[in-house]
């Protein structure tokens, strides 16, 4: 097999460097895919340095990825080669557990992620079993779409898992990479939408992204002015929060879900749950089935991550940008393999 040119950290901390591999061969269920853009997800920083003692070096990043199939194993079903496809954050799973079986194949114990112990995204190719390889409808653009295969999914998917209505309040906690995102799809699913953010800066942004109401999220007595207004509050961000405060703002039976990677433990008192019968669930970026949902309803609403593009061989001042706060608001990177 012809090898595959790639950018990869060969320690933690460390900077990407070009690097080539030598692919086995394609499997059977597999689809190759090369690379046209690929969004930069806070995750493949948190994997970079090994935050989550989940890395393997080198480490190859990259999983919202975006690009054309040029190669199919003999067992690949409903694809094409030359078809416009994403991958996202997992590239295969077993196919046979129960949950993979009932169509939650995000959820199967033997899930491959796409850059865990797997090469990713910031390469000419990538490779994916074909049902983690999501088709792009025809009306979406490739050089914003990465970020929805990972982000966008990420933020979709509680809508459907917890059967958000149209007429449900919802807040978003964070407006940044996840979290722009979740306030387009939200107000476009139909509901009122409160933005939760720590910089005053973003209010009007966070409005023209699709809030209604705009809340200080450093101020717990602002927080608690939006007292059981949200039958839905999706946590975006990474850090500690006052997590009482926030459980307030749901009415009886809301579910706060947590999408960040919060590192810390949280403090979160029964007696806050007991009373209003809340609930506190995590909610992981979503099955295929759920992925091509959420492409189509973004490809329908015109739903698109805010994206500053580098060409892929500055790899390293896209990671240094994301990792110093000044992505706005997604990051995508463009193959320019010579």
């Amino acid at each position: 097999m012809e090898p595959i040119r790639s950018w990869a950290a060969l320690a933690p901390h460390a900077e990407l460097q070009p690097h080539q591999y030598a692919p086995s061969a394609l499997g059977a269920e597999e689809v190759e895919i090369k690379v046209a853009y690929c969004g930069l997800c806070h995750s493949d920083l948190s994997m970079l340095n090994n935050d989550w003692d989940l890395s393997h070096y080198p480490l190859i990043p990259g999983h919202e990825v975006v690009g054309h199939i040029v190669a199919m194993g003999p067992q690949v079903k409903g694809l094409q080669l030359g078809q416009r496809v994403g991958i996202g954050w997992n590239a295969g799973s077993c196919m046979h557990c129960h949950a993979c079986m009932t169509g939650e194949h995000n959820l199967c114990g033997s899930i491959q992620p796409t850059i865990v112990n797997h090469h990713g995204g910031f390469a000419e190719r990538v490779r994916a079993h074909w049902a983690w390889a999501v088709p792009l409808p025809d009306s979406l653009d490739m050089a914003a779409a990465g970020p929805l295969l990972c982000a966008g999914a990420t933020v979709f998917t509680p809508l459907l898992t917890f059967d958000v209505k149209p007429t449900d309040s919802v807040g978003i906690v964070g407006i940044g990479g996840l979290g722009h995102l979740g306030l387009q799809f939200a107000r476009a699913w139909g509901c009122e939408v409160t933005a939760f953010t720590s910089n005053p800066a973003k209010h009007d942004e966070a409005r023209s992204f699709g809030a209604h109401h705009v809340v200080n999220s450093c101020h717990s007595d602002e927080i608690i002015k939006a007292a059981n207004t949200l039958d839905l509050l999706l946590i975006t961000v990474n850090t500690s929060l006052d997590w009482s405060a926030l459980l307030q703002t749901l009415k009886p039976n809301g579910r706060m879900a947590i999408v960040g990677a919060i590192l810390d433990p949280m403090q979160i008192s029964a007696i806050d749950l007991i009373f209003g019968q809340k609930r506190v669930a995590g909610s992981l970026n979503g099955s295929p089935a759920a992925t091509a949902d959420m492409l189509r309803f973004a490809a329908r609403h015109q739903i698109y991550p805010q994206v500053e593009h580098f060409p892929m061989s500055r790899v390293n001042d896209a990671m240094r940008h994301l990792a110093d706060g000044n992505a706005r608001y997604r990051v995508v990177l463009d193959a320019d393999f010579a």
